[in-house]
């Protein structure tokens, strides 16, 4: 068992690297590792050897699918990274990233500047007030802009940013940086790794520009801070010690973002966002203490981020490991655990026993005996615990904040070739979903398939190629089919009987239901009215069961139900012949009622869509996307090319990268992520209803 060096809580950094797909998330974590003495060949992306994206799938697509965590440690600090994928398809791996870091490292490419996907994960971040430093990234590109790249993220994520760094020279002259705090130029030397750079004085013809800059850095690091805005007034010298600790301050506040410059792929600039990690981005102590709920007197309840305290911490993701089994990623909040102790789920109420503590590098690990506050580790031997849940000392319990995934806008069928597959199938399909909370398993009682669902087609075929590889199913899969809902439009009533009475015990269960339209993404909510005992509370749970099941199978054409709220209001009861099974029925049946009643209509996912095109198929590609009842939202010009956003049914969407691809000689491309549910209109509900087979009813 390694000895863990003991580090100092103010020591250590929690951070995440999100960026749109391609702008140099992973290649910028390879070389984190490298000149952190994590690793010592760099990794490759074009080779596939990267220490980070270490599954298969990842190797062979050049993407990152899963967030891999790793732990590195730079001039006497730890850091704790973790790499999240910039694909839309796996947004739940960066939500759930994002919930447990105390800091980020947003890349943005050089040329490209803020793309949709940078602005996804921006939001994300955003929603859980995660303080972050930018790193302007392929500096060394054609057409790379420096400048051009910052006013993009003022326009478009709306954020301050502070800009640290000047490159020196661009594009294939990209040489080093202009250090404006330190007042000094980093120039690197040749392309080999990187890791030699000179420290000099800042070159002449770059001096004018340089004072200008530092000037604007300290002004703009003054106006966060009372007493340097006093010195800066009364023109007072601000020396570089209260300017980084202000610095510290405002990015903590989340008042300014550090913004940096380099090329990770060229070994260039990633020692100075090293420095400014340890220098600007939080610690746990800088955090605070964590709020939670204690689920025995639902009063408010704080831990301090101390080891002393009672232990608390959030599961934040579930891996399947071929070698030792299932792995919780575990955010130590509080408190210390210890190998071979018990922990408490307070979501759950149940005691889990933690067998091993790993601390994780990507794919490797090394064993420790404890972890303690402020760690992000993984625990062997949890059986019962999911993504989100808290764990705890069971005598001191708290609940943190649960993390919210989006709802899966696609799915397909499945079905094992094979009878040996059929055992597996099940296996394979529980422990991924267990993995991945936007991957759900349904199965259709109609036909006896199984329906998985998810973020998008390329979720759904990693999905499909893990279970070959890692659980050895072989399965048919079905062409993906779009994630349709049904609800209703306007309140109704309906009631529901079953009564059998022939000879012996009968069945009894009446009861009345109103259901009531919700607003978009409100989901379903179940309201007890009964008074004076019409039905007996036991039952209640009965009809909200059976409300809950025809709900997930759909009434007008067999897709779930949501956005509406059921009440039941009133029915009668039997003193020796209602029952359980009755009740459902019933409830059933009065459901079935009052939809149809409520005009029953169907919700379809609408999906934000950008495409990037040379401006000479723009004509063409906005005719393509308004024949697929494309709502065009705008276009903007980047360099050469021009960008179309619109929202675009997800149903008129399958196939659209060949079709975009063949329009514009390739070289156009696209990106999507879902945006909304809005109503189907009613001349495609007819053909759909026209050509269904399905039949709802119930006798």
């Amino acid at each position: 068992m390694a000895e863990q060096k003991e580090v100092q809580l103010d020591k250590i950094r929690n951070i995440g690297i999100i960026a749109h797909i391609d702008a140099g998330k992973t290649t910028t974590t390879e070389r984190i590792l490298f000149y952190t003495g994590k690793t010592y060949k760099i990794g490759d992306i074009d080779e596939g050897t990267t220490q980070m994206d270490w599954m298969e799938q990842e190797k062979e697509r050049g993407i990152t699918i899963v967030s891999a965590a790793t732990t590195a440690y730079w001039k006497d600090n730890r850091i704790n990274i973790i790499d999240t994928p910039g694909h839309v398809d796996f947004t739940a791996e960066v939500e759930r990233s994002l919930r447990v870091l105390d800091g980020g490292i947003t890349v943005l490419d050089a040329e490209e500047g803020v793309q949709s996907q940078s602005e996804t994960v921006w939001r994300q971040a955003d929603k859980y007030k995660v303080p972050r430093i930018c790193f302007i990234n392929k500096m060394d590109k054609l057409g790379a802009d420096f400048l051009n790249t910052i006013k993009t993220i003022e326009d478009r994520l709306g954020a301050n940013p502070l800009i640290m760094v000047l490159p020196i020279g661009v594009e294939s002259t990209f040489k080093g940086i202009v250090h404006l705090m330190e007042q000094k130029a980093y120039v690197w030397g040749g392309e080999e790794l990187g890791a030699k750079f000179e420290v000099t004085d800042i070159p002449e013809d770059m001096k004018a520009q340089a004072e200008e800059y530092r000037h604007k850095l300290v002004e703009k690091i003054a106006e966060t801070d009372d007493i340097l805005i006093d010195k800066y007034l009364n023109g007072q010298e601000i020396t570089n010690e209260e300017l980084k600790a202000a610095l510290r301050r405002a990015v903590i506040a989340y008042k300014l973002v550090p913004i940096f410059a380099g090329s990770s792929l060229r070994n260039k600039g990633v020692q100075p966002l090293l420095d400014a990690v340890i220098d600007y981005l939080p610690s746990p102590l800088d955090i605070g203490e964590i709020k939670g709920f204690n689920p025995k007197t639902q009063e408010d309840e704080t831990r301090k981020p101390l080891p002393s305290e009672p232990i608390s911490g959030l599961a934040f993701k579930i891996q399947i490991d071929p070698h030792v089994g299932k792995l919780t990623y575990f955010r130590v909040y509080s408190g210390t655990v210890a190998a071979g102790s018990y922990i408490y789920n307070s979501t759950k109420n149940i005691t889990e026993r933690v067998g091993r503590i790993l601390l994780m590098h990507a794919n490797q690990r090394e064993e420790i005996k404890e972890a303690k506050a402020g760690e992000i580790v993984a625990l062997v031997g949890l059986k019962d615990t999911i993504t989100g849940d808290t764990l705890c000392e069971e005598k001191k319990p708290i609940i943190l904040e649960k993390i919210s995934f989006p709802e899966p806008v696609i799915s397909l069928a499945i079905e094992p070739k094979t009878k040996a597959d059929q055992e597996k199938l099940g296996f394979a399909l529980k422990r991924l979903s267990e993995e991945d909370p936007t991957f759900s398993i349904k199965t259709n009682h109609e036909t006896g398939q199984t329906i998985i669902s998810g973020m998008g087609e390329l979720q759904l075929e990693v999905m499909v190629d893990r279970m070959k590889r890692e659980f050895g199913v072989l399965a048919n899969v079905g062409a993906p089919q779009v994630a349709y809902k049904e609800t209703i439009k306007q309140e109704a009533e309906g009631e529901g009987k079953y009564i059998r009475q022939s000879g012996g015990r009968g069945q009894y269960g009446h009861c009345f239901l109103r259901v009531t339209p919700k607003p978009r993404g409100e989901g379903f909510e179940f309201v007890d009215a009964i008074k004076g005992g019409a039905i007996p509370a036991e039952f209640i749970r009965s009809i909200e069961k059976g409300v809950i099941e025809r709900m997930e199978n759909g009434i007008l054409l067999g897709y779930p139900m949501t956005d509406m709220e059921v009440t039941v209001y009133d029915g009668s009861f039997h003193e020796v012949d209602s029952s359980d099974a009755a009740f459902q029925i019933a409830a059933s049946k009065a459901l079935q009622e009052a939809t149809k009643n409520g005009k029953l209509t169907l919700l379809e996912p609408i999906m934000k869509v950008e495409v990037t095109t040379p401006s000479e198929f723009l004509g063409e590609v906005i005719g393509d996307l308004s024949s697929k009842r494309a709502q065009i939202n705008g276009t903007e010009e980047r360099g050469k090319a021009t960008v179309i956003v619109a929202t675009v049914p997800l149903s008129e969407l399958s196939g659209y990268a060949t079709t975009l691809r063949s329009m514009s000689q390739g070289r156009a491309s696209y990106y999507m992520e879902p945006s909304h549910y809005e109503e189907v209109p009613q001349n495609i509900q007819a053909q759909m209803l026209a050509k269904s087979t399905f039949t709802g009813r119930i006798e």
